[in-house]
């Protein structure tokens, strides 16, 4: 990616001038959560919208631009220790367990490049993730076939709740590499899940656990107000 964050501290650094220049070049400063990110050319924008993806959708959901580089979007970091942590992949199975970090790495491998998609409004195209496919764990365990959502469990009791036809998709991954490098600390590391065609609140960072539910059960935004399915294409952001 090109274009990197800028901070507020580095602003000295930027004159009036430079801030201008930039602007010409297409390239939109916004302020987002105490930091300053890049927009891409609103022309990088419109080119993703003209795009189309494989089902047919536009490659850019309504409601969206293009930003250069992933977000840090909050949540409360879990257990950074790569030796400590473990992933329960549990719930309406026939073999529950306990993942290590190398059992993970033990798995098949995949690398896809993808977009994601904030509810807020930003989109980042092409990032490229490495991971083992939630589907893989299903058939790991033996996900029962009453199995109705996948619920994905995250540091302090964040949870995210995905249909399961969705969250077993070829492109549903629990995720650990980003652009050819350790997951970051701020992007959810040392594991996250990443649910490419929902909102990106449904890829929850700082993952503890995989539960395969006969149920559905909201999550920590869905009973907050947002909507309990998150699909980009059609703007359901909110219930």
């Amino acid at each position: 990616m090109a274009d990197k964050p800028v901070r507020l501290n580095d602003l000295h650094r930027t004159s009036r001038r430079d801030f201008i220049r930039q602007a010409a070049a297409g390239t939109a400063v916004v302020g987002l959560g105490g930091a300053l990110y890049y927009f891409a050319s609103d022309g990088r924008t419109r080119e993703a919208r003209a795009e189309t993806r494989p089902d047919g959708r536009p490659r850019l959901p309504p409601g969206q631009r293009v930003l250069e580089e992933l977000r840090p979007m909050g949540g409360r970091p879990g257990e950074p220790s790569l030796r400590d942590f473990r992933l329960r992949v549990h719930g309406a199975v026939e073999r529950p367990t306990v993942l290590t970090y190398a059992d993970l790495l033990g798995m098949t491998q995949v690398e896809q490049t993808c977009d994601v998609h904030c509810v807020t409004g930003w989109s980042v195209l092409g990032a490229k993730w490495k991971g083992v496919r939630v589907s893989e764990l299903a058939d790991k365990v033996g996900a029962k076939g009453s199995v109705k959502h996948v619920i994905f469990e995250a540091a302090h009791g964040y949870t995210a709740n995905v249909p399961i036809a969705e969250a077993t998709a070829r492109n549903v991954l629990v995720t650990y590499r980003l652009n050819g490098k350790p997951l970051p600390r701020k992007y959810g590391a040392p594991v996250r899940s990443l649910v490419p065609d929902l909102y990106f609140w449904k890829s929850a960072k700082y993952l503890t656990g995989v539960r395969f539910s006969t149920s559905d059960e909201p999550g920590y935004w869905e009973v907050r107000g947002y909507h309990n399915h998150g699909d980009p294409w059609k703007e359901e952001r909110y219930s």
